[in-house]
């Protein structure tokens, strides 16, 4: 299989998964007007899934190094594929209320307050569990994030469109998502081998526990997703009819789309552990809150009616992220 033994470019594919993180959800900001997030979510999944045996059957079969996707995948221990399937049963719920996050309160909240907690809680929980990189130098980090994080849920709380109630909501659910999103990483890690090279027996290598997760993500869309169908948090519920009546060609192409991006920073993201740790590959790779915060300010739009001392705070977020990163990845 394709492996990753540099730490450079270890750092470079983290920051791949950065921006893919950071990137997919303008997918389902396409589609908002059209149908709700609860059918997009459906062709998300489904291209997650497709994008992760993709990659499996390719790079994940090439070469000499560690094992070839199949014979690693049918070697793998029932603990182990367990792990990497829970990993995505978590994910999953944490992302459904993050997308429901971004479709109540904008790209530019949901991000920074749901995936910047989700990289504190990650960090900490993978250092925890594998002590690589310079723990003060790391905690610094974490520290401007967790700044920049508090300065975000301020900015949006000012905004004079914003109703109240559909403020709290949308942040409430971005910090239960981040919340849950900071636990499923390491579930994916624990079932994958500490040599990619020379992989311990039981153990996975990168691909194969990227095919389990996608398989846990997808099958759990039938709880959680369909949950949401019937108990939205905004909004009437949602008929499974209406994804096969109301979705075109180019919807369902979106939302494929974005799953498949999502799935190429998931990819590159546990490829990169091997040589830079989980802790700062899965941080840095989380810094995709900086780039979806852009999007959502530059491109959508979602603060224009900010006055200028809240904007003025926005650049003050934008710079404890950067300074945040680059301490994680400065950490190792």
């Amino acid at each position: 299989m394709v492996i990753v033994e540099s730490y450079p470019v270890a750092v470079a594919m983290c920051v791949v998964t950065m921006l893919c993180w950071g990137s997919w959800a303008n997918t389902q900001k396409l589609t908002q007007r059209q149908w709700p997030f609860q059918l997009f979510y459906w062709d998300y999944a489904i291209g997650v899934l497709l994008l992760s045996v993709i990659l499996a059957m390719t790079m994940g079969s090439l070469g000499s190094a560690g094992r070839p996707f199949l014979a690693d995948l049918v070697q793998g221990e029932p603990g182990v594929l367990l792990s990497a399937f829970f990993g995505g049963v978590i994910f999953n719920l944490a992302n459904i209320l993050l997308v429901a996050a971004i479709d109540i309160a904008g790209m530019a909240v949901a991000f920074p307050v749901g995936v910047g907690l989700a990289l504190v809680m990650g960090v900490v929980v993978n250092y925890l569990a594998t002590p690589i990189g310079n723990p003060v130098v790391l905690s610094a980090g974490v520290a401007a994030v967790v700044l920049a994080i508090v300065i975000d849920a301020f900015a949006y709380r000012s905004l004079p469109s914003a109703s109240k109630r559909t403020s709290q909501r949308g942040v409430l659910l971005a910090i239960v998502a981040g919340v849950i999103m900071g636990l499923f990483y390491r579930f994916v890690a624990a079932s994958m081998a500490s040599d990619f090279v020379h992989p311990e027996p039981g153990r996975l290598g990168p691909y194969s526990a990227l095919v389990v997760f996608a398989v846990g993500l997808f099958l759990s869309s039938f709880l959680w997703n369909s949950l949401v169908m019937a108990r939205p948090f905004v909004g009437p519920p949602v008929g499974f009819r209406n994804y096969f009546i109301d979705g075109d060609t180019r919807l369902h192409a979106i939302g494929l789309m974005g799953g498949a991006i999502w799935g190429v920073g998931m990819a590159f993201s546990i490829i990169a552990a091997g040589a830079a740790g989980f802790a700062i590959s899965y941080g840095l790779g989380q810094g995709a809150a900086m780039v979806a915060a852009l999007w959502g300010v530059l491109i959508w739009r979602e603060f224009d009616a900010a006055s200028p001392a809240t904007k003025r705070w926005l650049d003050v977020m934008f710079g404890c992220y950067l300074v945040g990163l680059v301490l994680i990845i400065v950490a190792r």
